[in-house]
């Protein structure tokens, strides 16, 4: 069925119809085409193709591939440059000339006294210093958004630093407390389920196992390119300083410092090169 099917459709596109074209008066024969519609379709295609050549040849040789996006020879970009330059020019001009008015508006007021020994071209530059001077809200803001982002300024050199790294999450558990240097929390708070296993991060090794009154058991681990990871409020420490530890082994098992908690809780901090780092950015909890 398929062969004769396949041979019914060939048939069909290439059978040939005649076209005649008749004398009206005589009834004469003139023109006769014998035609098939496979002719018809490689006209039309043959059509587009030329008219897609002769397009493309316009637009290629014509500077109308200056308006195609990759296609703007140097000349235009130079003007562009040059364009953009001049604008700006004459911007700083505008703003320097707007100074000036302002000052002899100054003068004619009274202001700025006639006797001054300053020059017209010093009053312009010390009314530029003048307007940039910045207001107590802007010193505030300033102040509030750099003592905020201070730790997160080297962020793009951490990352660098940890390319090829790969973080172990040090518990299983639910991050209780954020990283918030500005209140002197260095690191992120985890609430996990009693005994869970203390994970190190990285492969390092130990440079203090200790315990302290306040936060119990603490295990710091130097690791690669300057980083030190710190695990506090453990239970019970299963390394001692010195030894070397594989990213994902157990260290300590998770506890409390303070007993009188229900939810014993992680207190882990990333630093690098002395500097704490957001451990939410490295690894997932």
């Amino acid at each position: 069925m398929k062969k004769k099917g396949r041979k019914v459709f060939w048939h069909n596109i290439k059978f040939k119809y005649k076209l005649t074209i008749f004398n009206e008066n005589t009834l004469e024969e003139v023109v006769a085409i014998h035609v098939s519609k496979l002719n018809g379709l490689s006209v039309l295609l043959a059509t587009c193709t030329v008219i897609f050549l002769i397009a493309a040849a316009i637009i290629a040789f014509t500077p109308l591939r200056n308006y195609l996006p990759g296609y703007m020879n140097s000349e235009v970009r130079s003007q562009i440059v040059a364009n953009a330059l001049r604008a700006d020019s004459l911007e700083q001009v505008l703003e320097r000339q707007s100074r000036y008015v302002m000052n002899i508006q100054d003068i004619l007021s009274g202001q700025v006294k006639t006797d001054t020994v300053q020059s017209i071209d010093s009053l312009t530059t010390l009314r530029a210093e003048q307007l940039m001077e910045r207001s107590k809200e802007e010193e505030e803001f300033r102040k509030k958004y750099e003592e905020k982002e201070r730790y997160n300024l080297t962020e793009v050199t951490y990352t660098r630093e940890a390319a090829g790294l790969i973080f172990y999450r040090p518990t299983r558990g639910i991050m209780s407390r954020d990283f918030n240097p500005s209140e002197g929390h260095f690191g992120v708070d985890l609430t996990a389920d009693p005994r869970e296993g203390v994970l190190a991060a990285l492969d390092g090794t130990v440079i203090l196992a200790t315990y302290t009154a306040d936060a119990g058991y603490v295990i710091q681990i130097q690791h690669a390119q300057n980083f030190i990871t710190v695990y506090k409020h453990c239970a019970s420490l299963m390394k001692k300083t010195g030894d070397k530890v594989k990213g994902g082994e157990v260290i300590a098992l998770l506890g409390n410092a303070n007993e009188k908690k229900e939810n014993p809780q992680l207190h882990f901090e990333l630093w690098h090169k002395g500097n704490p780092i957001n451990p939410v950015k490295y690894v997932v909890f």
